[in-house]
């Protein structure tokens, strides 16, 4: 999947952090959503400007972001 196509980065928009295209709704939003153990059915219920591939992007940014990220171990 091409996240990039469903996420946003925008300065205007949420102080930058990345949302779903068209929406308000953050990516840490969906994340924060689905680690307290809400089901895809209840996220589209409760936010129907959303699409099961708008979830399906914030895992793959999310998934892409931490393949991405480096970890520097500090000497003590």
């Amino acid at each position: 999947m091409d996240w990039q196509t469903r996420i946003s980065i925008n300065p205007d928009i949420l102080v930058g952090k990345p949302v779903i295209k068209g929406t308000r709704i953050a990516v840490e939003f969906v994340i924060d959503l689905l680690a307290q153990v809400w089901s895809q059915e209840e996220i589209l219920r409760n936010y129907p400007a959303i699409a099961h591939e708008d979830i399906l992007a914030c895992l793959h940014y999310a998934s892409a972001t931490l393949k991405s990220e480096k970890v520097y171990p500090l000497s003590v």
